[in-house]
């Protein structure tokens, strides 16, 4: 089976700088105090993922999960190692990302869709699935500078999932939305891991990532900690069956 994703000893390095102006990080130069520090938001993670493989990427706040994202959706690059997908890549990685906000949802939707590969003829066959799904009504004519978090996350998802790609991912889609728009996200993805298509979804619920995951990769402090069984990930994180409850009363299990 060919591989959809390799990742070779990959690391992505930032600079947290503690002071923002001039003057600020002249002073505290002259005091001989730090004005910036580099860390590894992602530091020497390898693994490989093959087609049509449903992966869960878990790990605390700050773990790095949403960088390496972007680095796999191509958004960043890595400073060390090498990163290689095969195929289209979709996904919805950051809320709203790339909208416009004095554009209407209307035109936010073809732009987006542009944005992530979509051709003029495939946006006209799908344009009305993606409306329908997304479920703005009269407020797709509004600025998008006036959505609600919730409203651009169902805009810039309803655009993503139509999208013809061999990889999907999905940062957090669960985090925003009422319950019937993210168990409707769900049982959309579900038909994306149906189809053959490789899914990484990222998420700190336990039920949702059993439920859609073949196997689970969690990072702690940018490096890989584990990769394996769903069930063994949630044991190693220390979730308990009160947080999977929880969960499955929250989307439902009928997804």
């Amino acid at each position: 089976m060919a591989s959809s994703i390799v990742v070779d000893n990959v690391t992505k390095e930032f600079t947290l700088r503690y002071h923002r102006t001039f003057k600020e990080v002249t002073v505290a130069k002259a005091k001989g105090h730090k004005t910036s520090e580099k860390f590894n938001a992602v530091e020497d993670v390898s693994f490989k993922v093959e087609q049509g493989e449903s992966i869960g990427l878990m790990g605390l706040n700050g773990s790095g999960k949403s960088t390496l994202l972007k680095m796999i959706n191509g958004v960043m690059r890595p400073d060390q190692g090498s990163l290689l997908t095969r195929g289209r890549i979709a996904g919805l990685i950051a809320t709203g990302a790339g909208f416009h906000p004095q554009l209407s949802g209307r035109e936010n939707l073809v732009l987006n869709a542009a944005i992530l590969g979509m051709s003029e003829r495939e946006l006209k066959r799908k344009y009305d699935d993606i409306v329908e799904f997304a479920e703005l009504g009269r407020t797709l004519e509004a600025p998008v500078g006036h959505y609600s978090s919730g409203q651009r996350a169902r805009l810039g998802f309803a655009v993503a999932i139509h999208v013809d790609s061999d990889i999907f991912l999905a940062d957090e889609v669960l985090a925003v939305g009422d319950k019937p728009f993210r168990v409707k996200c769900v049982a959309k993805m579900k038909e994306i891991r149906a189809s053959g298509r490789t899914l990484v979804y990222v998420s700190h619920s336990a039920g949702s990532v059993k439920r859609m995951c073949d196997r689970v990769l969690i990072l702690e402090k940018g490096r890989l900690g584990f990769d394996g069984d769903p069930d063994e990930a949630i044991r190693y994180l220390h979730y308990d069956s009160a947080d999977e409850q929880e969960i499955d009363d929250e989307i439902g299990n009928d997804i």
